[in-house]
């Protein structure tokens, strides 16, 4: 029978390898002590021997990935355990159900280009659990953003291969199901239960709704993709609504149910009949003079060495300046309701972001890159400008693909849906490649003037501070108040001298203070 080949501890502190050579392949037979395959670790490369005689049945890994230390490495047939297993006797029939099951493992599939692995964030359920093709089963995060896993089968979760926070590998089971197709359609059948419409679940519920109805614990909901859209949808925020399911998830009934009735935090109890407000109370630490060591993952390790990379490879100057925003500001006081009518948000973002685009076409020095070892500079027709985003995951930089062929509406709607998807750490990988140049609107926090570092390999990018109303003189010499904010700006001196930096901001400036000039450049 088939048996999993656990990889030992192969070395004081060493917790995963990786896969230089494979030695056998699917199928060979193998003898006790031969060796498998060669692993590196960060000290030696190891020599991987088999423990039995029998038949090689899967590699879990392929040449070059990473094994994990006490997880399975290969599986194979053990020759003469197949006959020392007790003969089975055939199954009888039943009268009340007739049940096929079979357990079948998860494989974490490609997750992004490049991506090999990563870190669990949330496990959206838990070993035992009744669950439904494409319901969420977990959060997990790569170093580009947050994902959430469906499952593919109707089932039972049977195994979870990971702990919250632990990293998983890309093409390694995640996580164990269990399948079955029920012929008798017994109501006490625990699979054939999933696949109950849930109109009868929340029938049967109806008596005492409330008191089985939950807030999340943790303040953050469970819900499926389609719950959670059918939330945006309706305006309705999940971490006010309480589930009717297991661990409180959220399903579009309790939407509804939440929309009619109106039932808050402050009514809801748990079965306890204990408010839920009490659940979620930190408890007060009596601790003194303790830490707290946590590795550097995903999004995070991710910006750590992309700034390693900026500032040890690129020679960083900056540039001040201060834009008076008063016109800009009017204009889109005046044009907000009109397209907030056409479901566009129009923020200030956009026309940054347009008036950047239109400098570069006389600038286009700031909008190229440069190779390593400074021997030619690439210019890029698109303008594919980023903007930092301060994301609950970290810093996420999406850049909004050839703002130059782009309107403002355009833009603004861009802005809109890629500032919603960052926040919540689920950019698509696209999203985050092939920038041009970046804005980072410190000021949406406080501040009004940085340093920033720029997004390698980049050549520039600005940080906006916090617009303030200011005494400035006008033209007759009067002291009157005006928008002011102070720009930042971050070049690479190998390919940009301040005098160019200097003159491109003022373009930009003049079509910020001046909304005409800006409309006039357009094509």
């Amino acid at each position: 029978m088939a048996k999993e080949f656990i990889l030992p501890d192969i070395g004081e502190g060493i917790v995963e390898c990786e896969i230089v050579e494979w030695l056998v392949a699917v199928g060979d037979e193998v003898k006790e002590d031969q060796p498998i395959c060669d692993v590196m670790t960060d000290k030696a490369l190891v020599q991987i021997p088999a423990v039995h005689d029998g038949v090689i049945t899967k590699l879990h890994y392929e040449k070059g990935e990473i094994a994990k230390v006490h997880e399975p490495l290969f599986a194979m047939d053990v020759v003469g355990e197949q006959a020392a297993q007790p003969e089975q006797s055939a199954p009888q029939s039943s009268p009340t159900t007739s049940t096929s099951t079979v357990l079948e493992d998860f494989i974490l599939p490609d997750i992004g280009e490049g991506i090999v692995e990563c870190e669990i964030v949330e496990w959206l359920v838990a070993e035992g659990d009744e669950i439904k093709e494409d319901q969420a089963v977990c959060d997990v995060m790569t170093d580009k953003a947050l994902v959430q896993i469906p499952a593919k089968y109707d089932g039972i979760v049977e195994k979870l291969y990971y702990q919250k926070g632990e990293i998983a590998q890309v093409h390694s089971p995640l996580f164990q199901m269990k399948l079955a197709s029920s012929h008798a359609g017994k109501s006490d059948d625990p699979i054939a239960d999933v696949h109950k419409p849930k109109e009868s679940n929340a029938q049967a519920a109806t008596a005492n709704d409330d008191a089985t109805r939950s807030l999340p614990k943790n303040g953050k909901a469970i819900a499926s993709p389609a719950v959670r859209r059918k939330a945006r949808e309706v305006g309705v925020d999940l971490s006010e609504v309480p589930g009717s399911g297991k661990n409180g998830r959220v399903y579009k009934e309790d939407i509804e149910h939440f929309l009619e009735h109106g039932v808050g935090g402050a009514s809801t109890t748990n079965e306890a009949n204990t408010p839920i407000q009490s659940q979620t109370q930190k408890p007060t630490s009596t601790s003194e003079g303790g830490k707290r060591v946590e590795p550097l993952r995903g999004m995070k390790a991710a910006m750590a060495k992309q700034m390693v990379a900026s500032v040890s490879t690129i020679p960083h100057f900056t540039y001040c300046d201060e834009i008076d925003l008063t016109d800009l500001i009017a204009l889109r006081g005046a044009l907000k309701e009109q397209y907030a009518k056409q479901g566009v948000t129009l923020t200030m973002m956009p026309f940054f972001i347009k008036a950047l685009s239109l400098a570069i076409n006389e600038f286009p020095i700031l909008n190229a890159k440069v190779n390593d070892d400074c021997t030619e500079i690439t210019y890029f027709d698109d303008h594919n400008i980023g903007m930092a985003v301060d994301s609950k995951l970290g810093l996420l930089v999406p850049n909004i693909k050839s703002c130059q062929s782009k309107s403002i509406i355009e833009v603004a709607q861009s802005v809109t849906e890629l500032t919603e998807a960052a926040r919540e750490g689920r950019v698509s990988p696209d999203s985050l490649k092939g920038g041009t140049i970046s804005i980072s609107n410190i000021g949406a926090i406080g501040g009004t003037v940085a340093t920033p570092i720029i997004n390698k390999p980049e050549v520039a990018i600005v940080a906006l501070g916090k617009v303030q109303q200011l005494p400035r003189f006008d033209a007759q010499g009067n002291v009157v108040a005006r928008s002011i904010m102070q720009v930042s700006w971050s070049g690479d001196h190998r390919i940009i001298d301040g005098g160019t930096i200097a003159r491109f901001n003022n373009l930009w400036k003049t079509f910020l203070e001046e909304p005409a000039k800006m409309m006039m450049a357009m094509r």
